[in-house]
């Protein structure tokens, strides 16, 4: 996938852009897993310092997006199946329980704010811009939770939010995804809108589920070519 490496200077700080990129980079597959990602070569194309590309190394790290190999050095951490299902059943068991919470309440602002969200993604599906599908997934479900008054369960998703978006980049590319997420997205604004907790609970798991097993056919794919 092609993108622009190089640094914007004029917006937040340039430590923050620098991660920005590189985290960018490396979950939209411009470096794919296994790929060494060389300081020499990053500040070259990042147009910034070597301190500053060892400083976002690091944090991807902590991350997950990025692991050190001997003598390899940094490189793109590689997806593992137990490491992914482990990530999906999180995202099951909190988003489902957001998803009750939120069809409890059913507010007509919690509905007018995730079908802005979806309306937002569907548009950029649309115009064939996958960052800012990315972008609009975040945003409905950080909605969901909002609305739900699920902070401490956000903050245990935001926590993977980098490998999330990882595997969202891959699964949203794959054939039919776009119309088949947000019809399913749609299945869980619907059983909030009428009050119906189990409807949305399994919207999400059906949800969520369908995206777990794409992921794992993309990875065992990558495995089985090595």
């Amino acid at each position: 996938m092609d993108m622009t490496m190089r640094v914007d200077r004029s917006s937040k700080t340039l430590r923050e852009r620098t991660l920005d990129k590189l985290r960018e980079a490396i979950v939209s597959q411009h470096f794919r897993p296994g790929d060494r990602l060389v300081e020499r070569e990053l500040c070259d194309q990042l147009g910034v310092s070597r301190t500053l590309v060892r400083e976002a190394l690091r944090y991807l790290e902590a991350e997950g997006l990025v692991e050190t190999l001997g003598h390899r050095g940094p490189v793109v951490a590689k997806l593992t199946i137990e490491e992914t299902r482990q990530i999906y059943e999180i995202r099951i068991a909190l988003e489902s329980l957001a998803a009750r919470a939120c069809a409890r309440k059913g507010s007509p602002e919690t509905v007018a704010r995730l079908e802005q969200a979806l309306a937002n993604m569907k548009n950029a599906y649309k115009k064939n811009q996958p960052s800012a599908v990315l972008a609009e997934a975040t945003t409905f479900y950080a909605t969901l939770f909002e609305e739900a008054d699920k902070a401490v369960a956000w903050n245990i998703i935001s926590s993977l939010h980098s490998r999330i978006n990882h595997l969202r980049a891959l699964t949203i590319t794959t054939p039919g995804r776009s119309e088949e997420g947000p019809a399913q997205m749609q299945k869980i604004i619907d059983a909030i809108r009428i009050g119906d907790e189990d409807a949305a609970a399994r919207a999400c798991f059906d949800h969520v589920n369908r995206a777990a097993m794409l992921a794992d056919q993309i990875i065992r794919g990558w495995e089985n070519a090595e």
